[in-house]
């Protein structure tokens, strides 16, 4: 085969080129061209999907019926249902997992004559609480909001912020602390555990954020609620106790209170809705986490631990609330920690959580569920 001359392979490259060009271009970003006939999905819109739960992890804590704490059970003494079914406990742990923790303080006027004591606690958080293996936030809130430490491993820092805290106005932001508390909490590495501690009044005034998206939020995000309840003023630790007097809502005949959906408007109805008589805990927070809504005149901290599984103590004197902290320190690293894969074919809506141990005389303290909501549109 004879040899090609310089220019001869000159303008062979040249012809190459030529027809490589509008191959190279199909290399360059830009849409591809639309063949005749074909539907241009790039532009169509991506679909709607519910939001899908993978893995649902459940502090459980065990007492006998005298309270004492039970630490000495396997995996094969527990069951999981949801929504009555049976699961499969794909992980079982005692307290073991790092911990990622905001400590939310209320500031508000109304509790400056407890700060002092609250401020006692920073020394049992950050030793019984922190612990080792945890990383902490310091939140305060009265009228605002504030971000007194942001998420640190040095437990000095946190001492610091806890030691200094400081009173504001009037104001009783619960909920939106709450709130910003998870949302900390969710910037965190999933494989560490999820836990607010709050100390404040078990009311909220003046959040945007409603008690039921907090809950919500907390459930799905696998985040544990604690809570110390503090009086309304420093006074009430100082008078003797008194007659609990039902709260006036109106003239006599007239019901103010929207009752629960599908119960009729008595004078019963408005009273339990108002606090003077008891309503089932764990209904109420199906239904709150439903609606995403507001209960009127009910122990918010309470049914903030109760429906994420936590626990929750009520200060009754000044000097217990550093006991109180204690005992959730040792209760957040002596619960077990469970985890299950909820049903592929899960449904919008509340689902409930339910955990038996094989001794039916032990008491069993978890979260009772979650809810998904349908697929935004």
């Amino acid at each position: 085969m004879a040899k090609l001359s310089t220019v001869q392979r000159l303008i062979a490259f040249l012809a190459v080129l030529t027809f490589a060009g509008p191959l190279f271009g199909q290399g360059q970003p830009g849409p591809l061209p639309i063949k005749p006939g074909v539907q241009e999905q790039q532009n169509q819109k991506p679909p709607i999907l519910n939001v899908h739960v993978n893995v649902v992890t459940l502090p459980v804590a065990v007492a006998t019926k005298s309270g004492q704490a039970v630490l000495n059970l396997t995996q094969n003494d527990f069951q999981i249902f949801d929504d009555s079914k049976p699961q499969q406990i794909i992980r079982f742990d005692q307290g073991g997992d790092p911990l990622s923790i905001v400590l939310v303080l209320e500031t508000s006027s109304r509790v400056a004559p407890l700060l002092p004591e609250v401020s006692k606690t920073g020394i049992i958080f950050t030793q019984m609480v922190m612990a080792g293996n945890g990383q902490a936030a310091v939140i305060g809130y009265n009228d605002e909001v504030d971000l007194l430490r942001p998420m640190t491993t040095d437990s000095d820092l946190v001492l610091d912020a806890i030691n200094h805290i400081k009173p504001g106005l009037d104001g009783a932001r619960l909920y939106d602390a709450l709130d910003r508390a998870e949302s900390l909490l969710e910037e965190q590495p999933p494989e560490r555990r999820r836990i607010i501690v709050v100390v404040g009044e078990k009311l909220d005034k003046g959040s945007e954020t409603k008690l039921g998206q907090v809950l919500r939020r907390a459930q799905l995000g696998n985040t544990t609620i604690y809570s110390i309840g503090l009086s309304t003023t420093a006074a009430e630790f100082h008078q003797p106790p008194q007659q609990k007097k039902n709260i006036e809502v109106g003239p006599p005949g007239t019901y103010p209170v929207n009752p629960p959906p599908g119960t009729l408007q008595t004078q019963q109805v408005v009273d339990e809705e108002m606090g003077n008589q008891s309503i089932p805990l764990f209904p109420l927070i199906a239904w709150l986490v439903q609606h995403a809504a507001n209960v009127v005149g009910r122990n918010s901290l309470e049914i903030a631990s109760a429906g994420t599984g936590g626990l929750h103590e009520g200060a009754m004197k000044v000097r217990s609330i550093q006991s109180d902290m204690n005992a959730i320190g040792n209760d957040i690293h002596g619960v077990y920690l469970l985890a299950y894969h909820p049903p592929a074919s899960e449904g919008y809506g509340y689902h409930n959580i339910e955990v038996r141990v094989t001794e039916p005389s032990l008491r069993v303290r978890t979260r009772p569920g979650y809810y998904l909501g349908p697929p935004a549109h």
